[in-house]
């Protein structure tokens, strides 16, 4: 159950909203005629999109010029959420032919009791102690090496894995699953040798994008209780002309809505924000207190309502300032394809014929071809490459 609100703060017609979505969402599904398209009619969603709802809209509005503008208006909210989902800024940025691979899987997001932390430590109590060492940042992976410990009989590896700290650890086989952002930032300097070049430009080529949650927690819920999703319209703005430019004024516009925290009596009353693109990024520059009170007006703006009571606290993620992962996650970019993202799930060394078969492998989101959701992606992968090890040995 949603709501949507517009910047005239009002609801707005539900069946308008419906039309303009069923819209978006037949556009979308129509891209799927174009994957293995050796000439598609665009380069990139964003600019197929625009063209049809160019074409498309007149007819749709019965040339009634408030009807229209509204349509704009929400359909420029979807280009917006499909921002959030992607994880770019623009839809003008992923490319048109392979995104039709993108397979949305059924089903809600989990929420764990606790967190990541939590379902980590789940997770490992089965291990042995001492198997997963947290907080060992890497400094340099070393491959094609012959490495070995100061003693007579000690065995001679292939990789050699240097942290921060200056702990070094020796391997046959390393499964490195760094996120692309951070790839894209240290590649060159991370790996020694440094990576072939045909990975080095599928890591360049491939996009990576932010994509941060807001959660606002507030004394008294001012939605229904009924309502899960409060859907947020600018409706002077159209996907048929140019965003604003200027982030520090306009950031929040960029914003999809809130999603309601379930249940309120393990949450409280919570509502949590979804933000992609440089407006994302510039977020993260800003006080909690700043960013407290811009979705305090947006909220005002929304419901019509100015003494609306102001959150009481705010909590954000910062994906894009975070050093290891500089981003959220990947696409695929215009000037790129699905063999990028192949060509960087390949292991290392490329010979199949080396003595030392798969020094470094490669795994998390962006090598997964099949766009599943990024959770998905990221634990197929690593089940691929545990396979890859499984043969391996087994040989």
């Amino acid at each position: 159950p949603s709501v949507t609100y517009g910047s005239s703060g009002k609801v707005l017609s539900p069946k308008a909203v419906r039309e303009a979505r069923d819209l978006f969402y037949a556009l979308l599904a129509s891209t799927r005629a174009f994957q293995g398209s050796k000439e598609p009619p665009w380069p990139s969603v964003g600019q197929y999109v625009r063209a049809e709802i160019a074409r498309t809209v007149p007819t749709m509005a019965g040339g009634q010029d408030d009807a229209r503008r509204l349509q704009l208006a929400v359909l420029a909210a979807c280009l917006k959420l499909e921002c959030c989902i992607s994880g770019t800024h623009s839809m003008d940025l992923v490319a048109l032919e392979p995104f039709g691979e993108y397979v949305s899987l059924p089903g809600l997001d989990c929420t764990f009791p606790g967190g990541y932390s939590s379902l980590a430590e789940r997770l490992l109590s089965d291990l042995p102690e001492g198997t997963v060492l947290l907080n060992k940042a890497v400094r340099t992976i070393q491959w094609q090496g012959s490495f070995s410990e100061e003693r007579d009989d000690a065995r001679v590896f292939p990789v050699r894995v240097e942290c921060e700290d200056g702990d070094v650890f020796l391997a046959d086989h390393v499964i490195v699953t760094v996120p692309l952002g951070f790839l894209k930032e240290h590649h060159q300097e991370f790996f020694q040798p440094p990576l072939p070049e045909r990975k080095a430009q599928a890591i360049r080529h491939l996009g990576f994008g932010t994509n941060n949650k807001i959660f606002l927690e507030f004394e008294q819920p001012f939605w229904e209780p009924q309502q899960q999703l409060l859907e947020v319209v600018w409706e002077d703005e159209s996907p048929l002309e140019e965003p604003s430019a200027d982030l520090e004024a306009n950031w929040f516009k960029k914003l999809i809505g809130f999603v309601v925290l379930q249940p309120p009596e393990q949450h409280g009353h919570v509502l949590c924000g979804f933000i992609a693109g440089k407006e994302s990024e510039h977020m993260e520059t800003l006080s909690d207190a700043e960013v407290l009170s811009a979705m305090t007006r947006v909220l005002r703006i929304m419901t019509g309502n100015p003494s609306l009571p102001a959150p009481r606290s705010v909590l954000r993620s910062r994906w894009h300032s975070a050093p290891y992962t500089r981003g959220s996650y990947s696409y695929v970019a215009v000037g790129s394809s699905g063999d990028d993202v192949d060509v960087l799930a390949q292991p290392l060394p490329e010979d199949p014929r080396d003595p030392r078969p798969l020094q470094l492998l490669f795994a998390g989101e962006a090598t997964h071809r099949t766009f599943y959701s990024t959770t998905h992606g990221a634990l197929l992968s690593g089940w691929r490459e545990a396979e890859r090890l499984n043969q391996l040995f087994q040989a």
